[in-house]
């Protein structure tokens, strides 16, 4: 996107990606990430178990603007221990029939005194108007809203 917001023609329509740094070692952050006590804070609660294969459910607020139920079925589909963690998302109720499959890769790499985040959200369906709106929003939400979260939560826990 440009300095206005508006798309221009190097965006990937099949995803969204985030590049933060936050001021924490990678052993804390990997820890906000993994541990379903933390996520709960800043992300969704759920029954999430670091296990490859295992599949959980989050709760977060519909959107029916975008066909989204509120309900995420995901399963842990890869990791690779305080690097990188890999989750399958699909909606677990969608409503108008729109269908998603998603990937979430989160990949943490040591920076100064912190860690630098990478956040893949891929999957997007290009000509899909829903998706792409969908896409919209939780690329704002990823940067701002989650990204502001996930902070505030790293701010509170004790040192790794």
């Amino acid at each position: 996107m440009n300095e206005r917001g508006l798309m221009n023609e190097h965006d990937d329509l099949t995803a969204v990606r985030v590049d933060e740094f936050l001021p924490h070692p990678p052993a804390k952050v990997w820890r906000a990430l993994t541990e379903p006590e933390l996520l709960a804070q800043w992300l969704m609660p759920g029954d999430f178990r670091l296990e490859v294969g295992h599949r959980y459910t989050m709760r977060a607020a519909a959107m029916p603007a975008t066909g989204f139920s509120g309900t995420i079925a995901a399963e842990v589909l890869a990791f690779e221990d305080a690097k990188m963690l890999r989750i399958g998302w699909q909606d677990a109720d969608p409503e108008n029939g729109v269908e998603v499959d998603w990937t979430i890769t989160w990949t943490l790499r040591p920076e100064g005194r912190g860690t630098r985040l990478f956040l893949d959200h891929e999957g997007f369906d290009p000509d899909n108007p829903l998706q792409q709106k969908a896409r919209a929003i939780m690329g704002g939400g990823w940067r701002s809203h989650v990204m502001r979260s996930l902070r505030s939560c790293l701010d509170r826990m004790e040192a790794a």
